[in-house]
């Protein structure tokens, strides 16, 4: 008996022993999972163990582009405790890893799931170092023929040298490039020495500010230089334009815009500017507007370089960027996210304060309108949709993190943030923000980091207000009754409901205008409820007509009141013929109070009518998009020669050179007839623009791809288009462009095809200009057998691409679509991806709305 329970008892003794033994492991194991990407659980937990991190990095960068670059790195950091292995991530071949060195000893490379494994045996508590020779990946160097720069956001710093890529462990950097010894190079850190030996020369610049790896840069090839002065410090500036009169045009407006900028927000911050230096450099063909690298921003050199036939949104397009690069300094770059769950938060900050900074020189009025224009219709134009997104979005992995870039954060987000200010009082309110960069300076914050702050200074409780505004999405749709007795309003309701069914309600403020035959009534609104009534209302002469939102400063799909379309123009204010245009166009998509043919003719007649430059803009791109997505072909066939005739008689009336340009690139975008042709080629043959009208080169090659969607011979205009390019880059771009436009299908799809290999989508700016031409409505006959193929390729081009190119791939090949056709393509492709990536589910839905909506528009 005795003898039975001791060998019980010992088996449960090694039962147990080996049940610890397994529970251990299944721990250790989960403890150092590996998984692709960057995981939140991997950035949380490298986040409490490791800091004090410095990146010694050197490349060797050949001048030819097909030749490997050779690189080192030794990288030093503190580690807390070594209790599992120590992922690097490193998005590349394990193969380019050639040798690894950790605290003096030589270490054999174990490279899984996009990460460098280095053993916690060869790690120790305190400072560490680790020596890597390896070869750099290039999916994010955007290597050229004579230049190249590089572009890390949001997590592609992995993709060409190993590091701990997230946003919350800063590092300096001590940067060293061996290029040819004709290329120039700028980076975050000022320059140390520069030598030249054996036809290569070797910058060494010094130990960099504290940056995450998404804002670690360098930029190098075969550039132009301008110094000029920002702040108080000398910048450097590096173009590749060869156009003179754009470079005499542009380079001192340049300048002065980026001085004006910082010292803006050193005033409103209450902080000097915070780095070592102030460069920038322009980039032909850049993915994006530009991008906040300290010490080295990049910008879209078409943005910046202006000549003087530059329109005034081209003019406020350029004012704009600047001045939002120039905020991330403090927004972004001096206090960044933790994770990019909150990326919204520089994005709206950059974009809300450059328009502050403007605010000044240009006066209330411009500033209200250019406010409206520059983000009203843009966040609409997601938030009606139903694959709209809130501003704050979850992230469980980095490598998603590019899909949450949209209009939502860039123009959502600014217009909550005017909101809040206005809740607040614009003097709380930058109290709060002085007292939020100050406490995370050259550090991380999160949202409720920034909100608990000013909730300190708010007399309103934010947080309900919060999760409306920035935890969920959509807008309300807003509604009004107005009871009379006698000639006076006796009753005047309010009522807001979700546009997609939630019971919610937008805390705002926003203004209402009663009109009168000599005057009007401003009534400012707190819209705090899902019905209210305008008490101050009460008693008032009955109006000839109500504008909503007439300063321009509420969110939601307005009513229009009907009497609106006869008065437009007896509104003397621009601001409040926009408010009108634009709510018009939203209840139009909603199939309320007009259709879209007659939506287009009362835009159509208000051309001669519309004096303000930002207006004409505004109804000449809503007459485009109704013109090719919400008539049928019959209409449009029906219409088109009286529209032609119509928008010609009004570029001839207009007495603005830039107001006639936009209604010239109007007329160029819709014509259909034989007469108009002939204009138009003439036009572009002799260079002989309409009378009053300003052309550049970039015009006319804009006019050589209309004519050429136009007509079969469009061989002989792009050749001799193209004999006109002397710059090379632009030259380049075209020549990448015009199979899309060939009038054989068979060239058209062979093109179509290339781009399902990466290295045909290397230019993504491009891509979208071809894309775009493919699938023209003129071409759609032929272009809808890519569309299957497009959605197939969408989770390859957001793992390939850079954070805008998914959106822009999608809309510009769904963009124009308004068939049956197209849309059950899909809709099936939806059907039969049930487990498709939610992010690209809803970026499909928001680039297939108005395909959706024409189905409603027009069956």
């Amino acid at each position: 008996m005795l003898k039975f329970a001791l060998m019980v008892g010992f088996r449960y003794i090694l039962f147990s022993i080996s049940f610890f033994c397994l529970c251990a492991a299944s721990i250790k194991s989960l403890a150092q999972s590996v998984e692709t990407g960057v995981s939140i659980e991997l950035a949380k937990y490298r986040k409490s163990v490791i800091s004090k991190v410095n990146y010694t990095l050197e490349f060797d960068i050949p001048g030819e582009r097909k030749e490997k670059i050779a690189a080192t790195e030794v990288l030093r950091f503190h580690l807390d405790k070594k209790d599992r292995a120590l992922q690097l991530d490193f998005k590349e071949d394990k193969s380019k890893l050639l040798k690894l060195t950790v605290n003096g000893k030589s270490v054999s490379i174990d490279h899984e799931k996009e990460h460098l494994l280095i053993p916690a045996r060869y790690l120790k508590r305190g400072m560490n170092e680790v020596q890597i020779k390896f070869q750099s990946g290039e999916g994010a160097l955007n290597r050229n023929t004579d230049y190249l720069y590089t572009l890390f956001v949001p997590d592609r710093a992995r993709t060409v040298f190993p590091c701990f890529d997230q946003p919350d462990i800063k590092a300096t950097y001590n940067l060293t490039l061996k290029v040819p010894a004709d290329w120039k190079a700028i980076a975050n850190a000022p320059l140390k020495t520069s030598t030249v030996l054996n036809n290569q020369k070797t910058y060494q610049f010094l130990t960099s500010d504290t940056l995450s790896t998404y804002l670690f840069s360098f930029v190098a090839g075969k550039f132009e230089e301008q110094i000029g002065k920002v702040g108080d410090e000398k910048a450097a500036f590096l173009y590749r334009e060869t156009d003179t009169g754009k470079i005499r045009h542009s380079i001192n407006q340049i300048f002065k815009i980026h001085d004006d900028a910082l010292r803006y927000f050193e005033d409103w911050t209450d902080i000097p500017y915070p780095f070592q230096k102030f460069d920038f450099v322009a980039i032909p063909d850049f993915q994006f507007g530009g991008m906040e690298h300290i010490g080295a921003i990049q910008y879209k050199a078409a943005t910046l370089f202006l000549d003087a036939t530059a329109t005034r949104d081209q003019i406020n397009s350029r004012n704009n960027l600047i001045a939002h690069e120039t905020a991330h300094m403090w927004f972004g770059d001096l206090v960044t996210m933790n994770w990019f769950t909150d990326v919204w938060m520089k994005e709206v900050f950059a974009n809300f304060m450059a328009d502050k900074s403007a605010e000044g020189s240009v006066g209330k009025d411009v500033f209200d309108l250019k406010f409206l224009l520059d983000h009203f219709p843009s966040a609409y134009g997601v938030d009606r949709t139903t694959g709209s997104n809130p501003i704050r979005q979850q992230l469980d992995n980095l490598k998603d993190a590019g899909s949450m870039y949209g209009n939502i954060i860039y123009h959502k987000s600014p217009i909550m943030m005017r909101q809040l200010e206005r809740l607040m009082g614009k003097e709380k309110f930058q109290l709060g923000v002085r007292e939020y960069l100050k406490k995370f300076a050259n550090s991380n914050a999160s949202w409720p980091d920034l909100i608990s702050i000013l909730d300190k200074y708010a007399d309103e409780d934010l947080q309900q207000w919060n999760k409306v505004w920035v935890n969920e999405p959509g807008r309300p749709v807003v509604d009004y009754s107005i009871k009379y007795e006698g000639s006076k309003i006796s009753k005047f309701t309010i009522k807001q409901v979700s546009e997609y069914g939630n019971d919610r309600v937008w805390p705002q403020i926003f203004e209402l205008s009663l009109y009168y035959k000599n005057y009007s009534k401003d009534i400012t609104v707190n819209f705090n409820a899902a019905e209210i009534e305008v008490e101050e209302a009460e008693g008032l002469e009955a109006p000839l007509f109500v504008l909503f939102n007439s300063s321009g400063q509420g969110y939601g799909l307005w009513p229009t009141d009907p009497a609106i379309f006869d008065r437009l123009y007896s509104m003397d204010k621009p601001l409040n013929r926009a408010v009108s245009y634009i709510s018009l166009y939203e209840n139009m998509l909603n199939g309320r109070y007009i259709k879209p043919v007659d939506l287009l003719t009362l835009f159509i007649n208000g051309l001669n009518k519309e004096k303000e430059e930002l207006n004409v803009k505004l109804i000449s791109n809503y007459i485009s998009t109704i013109y090719w997505e919400f008539l049928t072909r019959q209409d449009r066939e029906r219409l088109s020669e009286s529209l032609e005739k119509q928008i010609w008689n009004a570029i001839l009336e207009q007495k603005e050179s830039n107001v006639k340009k936009l209604l010239f690139k109007t007329y160029q975008d819709i014509f259909l007839n034989s007469i108009a042709y002939k204009k138009l080629y003439e036009i572009w043959k002799t260079g002989k623009a309409p009378e009053g009208v300003k052309l550049s080169e970039d015009d006319y090659t804009t006019l050589a791809f209309s004519l050429a969607l136009r007509t079969d011979s469009s061989a002989v205009i792009l050749n001799e288009q193209l004999l006109r390019i002397s710059n090379a880059d632009r030259k380049r771009r075209f020549e990448f462009i015009m199979p899309s436009l060939s009038a054989e299908v068979k060239q058209r799809d062979l093109f179509f095809k290339s781009l399902e290999l990466k290295a045909n989508r290397e230019k993504e700016s491009n891509v979208g200009v071809a894309l775009y031409y493919l699938h023209h409505p003129l071409r759609q006959a032929t272009s809808i057998k890519y569309l299957k193929k497009s959605l197939e390729l969408l989770e390859e081009i957001q793992t390939t691409g850079d954070i805008f190119f998914p959106q822009s791939w999608l809309q510009a090949t769904l963009g124009y679509y308004q068939s049956t056709e197209a849309a059950e393509i899909v809709n099936e492709f939806l059907k039969s991806h049930p487990d498709y990536n939610p992010k690209l589910k809803a970026k499909i839905l928001q680039t297939a709305d108005h395909l959706f909506r024409a189905q409603r528009l027009l069956n």
